[in-house]
């Protein structure tokens, strides 16, 4: 196998990684943000 073809294949690996990674880190903030909304919405609602 060539340098270049190996070095594509890294590349396209660690592009691939990259957003894998990045929507991992999206979908973790807003799972976190709508559970502190709700447990917010949930201790207003104890307050009445």
């Amino acid at each position: 196998m060539e340098v270049q073809s190996l070095f594509s294949i890294l590349v396209l690996v660690a592009f691939g990684l990259l957003v894998l990674v990045t929507g991992g880190v999206i979908y973790l903030t807003l799972a976190d943000w709508r559970d502190r909304r709700r447990r917010d919405n949930d201790k207003q609602a104890n307050r009445r």
